[in-house]
Order: C-alpha cells, then sequence, then structure tokens
C-alpha cells in the first residue's frame, strides 16, 4: 500500500465516524472514562504538592474510535510536568492496543513567602522582613519557599524588592560559622582522630567551605558544621 494511502487508513481507522452500527458502538472506549483516568492520575501525581489542586482535564475529539480498553493506563511523557499545562498519555495493552495524548492543566493555589520590605544582599532574613501570599504556585518559579521557616536566618544572594516571591536557590543557607568565631577543626579517618583550634576567615553556612587560621597561623580549608566545627579532610 502506498504511503499517502496508508495514512489515509490509518486515519479512518481512529476517526471513524460515529453513525457506525451499535455493536461497533458498544465496542468503542468510552471518552469520559479517558478524562477521569487521566484525572485520577494527576490527582495522585500531585498529591504531594503544598496547596489546594485543581485538575482539568482538555477536551477529546469525540470523533476518536479507540477499541474498549478494560485497563487503559496513564503515563507521563519524558520530561512532563505533574503541573501546570501538562499532556498525559493513555495506553492500552489488549485486546487492542493503542496510545491517545490528552492535555490538561493542574492548578495548585496555597500560600508562599515574598519579601515585606527589602532584603539586602547578603544580610539575615528575619520574619519581620517576610510576607504570605496566596497564588496558583505552578505560575511561579520552581523552588519557591512555602514556609517562613525555610527563609528566616537566611541571607539573599542579590537585594530584592519588596513583594519578591523568594526561591530558595536564591538564598544562602543560615551561617553555622561567623567569621572570626573560634572553631573546632576536626578531622578523622581510619583508626584516628584529632580535633584542634581556629579561628574562622569567613562566614559559612552548613556544608561550605570555610577557611580557618590556626594558633600558629596555618591557613586550613574544612566544611562548616552545626556547632562551630569545620571539618577538615586529610
Amino acid at each position: 500500500m502506498k504511503p499517502r494511502l496508508l495514512t489515509t487508513a490509518l486515519l479512518a481507522a481512529a476517526l471513524g465516524a460515529s453513525s457506525g452500527t451499535a455493536t461497533a458502538q458498544g465496542g468503542r472506549q468510552d471518552i469520559a472514562a479517558l478524562k477521569s483516568t487521566v484525572e485520577e492520575f494527576l490527582q495522585l501525581q500531585a498529591g504531594g504538592l503544598p496547596g489546594q489542586v485543581t485538575v482539568s482535564v482538555g477536551a477529546v475529539d469525540p470523533r476518536i474510535n479507540l477499541a474498549a480498553c478494560p485497563a487503559p493506563q496513564a503515563f507521563f511523557m519524558p520530561g512532563a510536568r505533574a503541573w501546570g499545562k501538562t499532556t498525559v498519555g493513555v495506553r492500552c495493552a489488549t485486546p487492542s492496543a493503542w496510545t491517545v495524548y490528552i492535555q490538561a492543566n493542574v492548578t495548585v493555589v496555597g500560600d508562599y513567602i515574598a519579601a515585606a520590605a527589602p532584603l539586602v544582599q547578603g544580610q539575615p532574613i528575619d520574619a519581620n522582613q517576610l510576607t504570605v501570599l496566596k497564588g496558583d504556585l505552578t505560575m511561579l518559579p520552581p523552588g519557591i519557599a512555602t514556609d517562613a521557616s525555610q527563609v528566616i536566618g537566611r541571607s539573599a544572594t542579590v537585594s530584592l524588592p519588596p513583594g519578591t516571591p523568594l526561591r530558595l536557590d536564591t538564598l544562602r543557607s543560615k551561617p553555622v560559622v561567623q567569621s572570626g568565631q573560634l572553631v573546632r577543626l576536626v578531622s578523622s579517618g581510619n583508626g584516628f582522630s584529632v580535633s584542634a583550634e581556629g579561628r574562622a576567615m569567613s562566614t559559612a553556612g552548613d556544608g561550605q567551605v570555610v577557611q580557618v587560621k590556626t594558633g600558629n597561623g596555618q591557613q586550613i580549608t574544612g566544611i562548616a558544621k552545626n556547632g562551630g566545627m569545620v571539618e577538615v579532610a586529610f
């Protein structure tokens, strides 16, 4: 069969007219059931998102002619998101194999944290500088803070004006070591553990690199940890 004739035949099979016999109609996949499959799948995928989730499934061409499927399975295409505008695939394995793609929109209305006052780069953020706003989280950049505890004590990497939603990836960790603070250098390995005192030469958050000057003037680089400790690898 020529490619053009083959394409025409496939389209005719997929988009058959609704004027078929009663037997053919009885063997067609229910469109409403397809949409319900997509909605249930997206509700499950969005179950861990903070806020009120609303799923809207797009229209499915009523002319589409798919064989009835006892157990249609929904799935995401690679790279698809579980929120915002997305596309969900629904496939059937038996008795007839087919796949259809359905568009949907998932909104998540919830609280997020924004600056209530100007935030100065590098300055620790306190609760008075924050405000709670409500909106569709899917319309905001990824990594938006949804609780003040995620922000308090951290600092902005750039100065931010009031009203700016706060993204976690633009905030530095809460300092666990302050510049000039007396810290304990700790190093351990197979069968040994040593420690010494030194003075931090910069401010660092948990897990960040910090330089420490020891009592004899030697500068050592380590990883800042809670409790005024700096881990050093030898």
